[in-house]
């Protein structure tokens, strides 16, 4: 596991100046009153459809495969908005990591089932597999739920040490530790030991950890075997999640859904089937807050064309 990093004076080496002027920068959009850092977001998404073109196309391409009885005009009004909430996002991640927890406090409220049945499994010494899926308010919705209750963040280690180092720290501000994505074992002990694990299932990590089951209208989505064996073998609770932006600026709602306490552990495809399920349920909750720019169905069954 990941403690809270050392900074090192290797990190100012001239080579990384760019990075860490982008992170001043972030840094001093952060300080502005929320509502225009929401303005500023708002004009970042814009910007970015026009510039990511490649994204934007996979974005459609993902949307087209999922909601095939969804007309032309609908999905890129859907398309429009998951990009404004591109640029969110990227200001929501300074947010996370830079606001302090009485400014993070006054803008989310927690909403559906409440912490109550987080801190009850806490203080049952039962395990909470976290399922925290890719929504672009990821990295806010983190922090607003370690502020109620800490746990181990789940995280893929950056190649650039710098926004490692920040990331890292960033998000140990309202976690007790991090844990490499590959790193399954450590994540059945912690598991074991009552620990609350943030979970992402909803990517596709490639063919060898993964099962062909369906995922909305598509058939064939591969999607990780990782839930099967964490449940299985740990025999914690799985909590979904749903961090959402509300509209118009007004901040945020952490929506807690029904823990599930004997999830269907049969074999790996049927957990991932019924996983899937979950995932879409809620996605359909704020469906223009999801991250559609990810190739969700790059990997295909031997002798299959790709999707993209």
């Amino acid at each position: 596991m990941t403690q809270l990093p050392k900074f090192s004076a290797a990190l100012l080496h001239p080579r990384y100046w760019p990075v860490w002027f982008g992170i001043g920068t972030l840094w001093l959009l952060v300080k502005l009153p929320y509502p225009v850092i929401y303005r500023i977001g708002r004009a970042l998404g814009y910007l970015a459809l026009r510039l990511m073109k490649r994204r934007a196309a996979i974005a459609r391409r993902n949307l087209e495969l999922c909601f095939p009885a969804m007309s032309e005009q609908e999905r890129e009004t859907l398309v429009v908005k998951n990009f404004e909430s591109v640029g969110l996002g990227l200001m929501e991640t300074g947010m996370a990591w830079f606001w302090s927890d009485k400014r993070m406090s006054r803008w989310f409220e927690v909403t559906g089932t409440g912490m109550e049945p987080i801190h009850r499994l806490q203080a049952e010494g039962t395990g909470v597999l976290l399922i925290g899926i890719h929504f672009l308010t990821l990295e806010i919705g983190a922090r607003m739920f370690g502020m109620q209750a800490p746990g181990i963040g789940v995280y893929r280690p950056n190649d650039n040490p710098v926004i490692d180092w920040l990331q890292t720290w960033g998000r140990m501000r309202s976690n007790k530790s991090m844990i490499d994505r590959k790193d399954l074992k450590g994540m059945i002990r912690a598991l074991k030991k009552g620990e609350v694990i943030w979970y992402a299932p909803d990517h596709d990590y490639g063919r060898q950890s993964s099962v062909f089951v369906p995922f909305f209208a598509v058939q064939e989505a591969a999607t990780t075997s990782g839930t099967w064996m964490l449940a299985r073998m740990s025999k914690a609770a799985i909590v979904p999640f749903v961090p959402r932006r509300k509209p118009d600026g007004k901040g945020y709602e952490l929506m807690m859904l029904e823990p599930e306490l004997t999830p269907p552990l049969d074999d790996a495809e049927t957990t991932a089937r019924w996983m899937n399920g979950v995932i879409e349920k809620c996605i359909m909750l704020a469906p223009e807050q999801y991250m559609w720019l990810h190739r969700r169905f790059k990997s295909r069954p031997d002798g299959m064309p790709s999707r993209y």
